[in-house]
């Protein structure tokens, strides 16, 4: 291929949804300064989903808050959709969603969901409205009015998803949004948040313990080192989409399981 056209062919390329470049962060705890992340890079491509595994106090939820303004590295880049742009300039750029489901326990699922984009300036009547008519999507229809005292766990982490999704931002970060919820709820909100990413197609960057889960949600699975944080390794999940939960069995998968784990298991 002439050059001419292999230039062109790289410049029609869009940009990556996240850039992170030769990242370092640091905190204090007990009058210590400790590296959580130490030269991290790594990319997220539009509509790539990328998981994030590694050892407890590995940087892996640091990385998040980084990326989404929350935190400034103490050195490195971080660009959002091609533009590098300080903390400041993050917020409000990504979504993200803890772990724990952070509902406001005097505001009903409807106005819950609709934080998100009130957040945004959208008008609290139109917000709501917007949330109401994607409850259905969530599998929340008929619990418009339902307090959060009144779900379940599971339900809990839908509205928390819907609230994440309405704004419509272009990546998503998600800190083991089903840590806490018992297996069966788990497998069913894994299948639901499949089915979601193939009609939203955001970028999204899971962080999870679960091996299982990573492999069955992810493009790829970055494997991180114990602190300070460094991408020890990376496995490129090549599993046919759209993906279901009985794949768990497939021989291709119980392989890249097999291999992950031993990856982990070397970095400790």
């Amino acid at each position: 291929m002439p050059a001419v056209i292999q230039n062109a062919s790289r410049a029609a390329r869009p940009p990556a949804a996240v850039s992170v470049e030769q990242v370092t962060a640091t905190y204090r705890e007990d009058g210590r300064v400790l590296t959580a992340l130490a030269g991290i890079s790594l990319t997220l491509a539009p509509g790539e989903f990328v998981a994030v595994i590694g050892p407890s106090g590995s940087g892996k939820s640091t990385l998040l808050d980084l990326i989404s303004g929350l935190v400034e590295p103490d050195a490195g880049e971080i660009r959002l959709g091609g533009t590098a742009l300080p903390a400041s300039a993050r917020l409000g750029r990504c979504a993200y969603m803890h772990q724990r489901d952070l509902l406001l326990p005097w505001r009903t699922v409807v106005e819950n969901a609709a934080i998100g984009l009130e957040v945004l300036g959208v008008a609290r009547r139109e917000a709501i409205e917007k949330a109401a008519a994607r409850l259905r999507d969530v599998g929340l229809e008929g619990f418009a009015n339902a307090y959060p005292a009144q779900l379940s766990g599971g339900m809990r982490q839908r509205v928390a998803f819907l609230r994440t999704i309405l704004p419509g931002l272009p990546v998503l970060l998600l800190d083991e949004p089903f840590g806490a919820l018992d297996a069966l709820t788990r497998a069913e909100l894994q299948e639901w948040l499949l089915e979601l990413w193939e009609r939203e197609r955001q970028a999204v960057l899971l962080v999870t313990h679960d091996v299982d889960e990573a492999i069955l949600l992810a493009d790829r699975v970055l494997v991180f080192s114990p602190r300070p944080g460094r991408i020890a390794d990376e496995a490129r999940i090549e599993l046919p989409r759209p993906r279901r939960r009985a794949i768990v069995t497939d021989p291709a998968f119980v392989a890249y399981k097999a291999a992950i784990l031993a990856d982990l298991e070397g970095v400790r």
